[in-house]
């Protein structure tokens, strides 16, 4: 959990991903009620909230909780699955300053693993 209490990022060009997550982690860093380890972990939990809620949107989006009925739109859907992303993003910044660095090889390393060995 290094470089926890960096000063925020000069807002970078719209759309950057990157500079977008380094702002939200130095802003939710500047106003954490808990530090440290539980502050880390409180961290990672969040992100099992944001899957129950795509969850809970799947399920309004397909009627079948039948007390509730459809509560939920795909486009519900999609707007927690963009939740998941930016809390598991915001949760690896919050682990290394090298978020992207560290992304980016995995993603390689999954793109080639998965991908690497099709045959066609």
């Amino acid at each position: 959990m290094s470089d926890q209490h960096a000063e925020a990022p000069a807002p970078g060009p719209p759309g950057d991903l990157w500079q977008s997550v380094s702002r939200l982690h130095a802003w939710l860093e500047a106003d954490q009620p808990h530090g440290g380890q539980e502050g880390l972990l409180l961290r990672m939990l969040k992100l099992q909230e944001e899957v129950g809620e795509v969850a809970q949107a799947v399920i309004g989006a397909t009627g079948q909780n039948p007390r509730k009925g459809t509560t939920h739109t795909w486009d519900d859907v999609q707007s927690e699955l963009c939740d998941v992303v930016i809390t598991a993003l915001v949760a690896l910044r919050t682990l290394t300053p090298d978020a992207r660095a560290v992304f980016t090889a995995h993603l390689a390393g999954v793109t080639e693993r998965s991908l690497g060995s099709r045959r066609g």
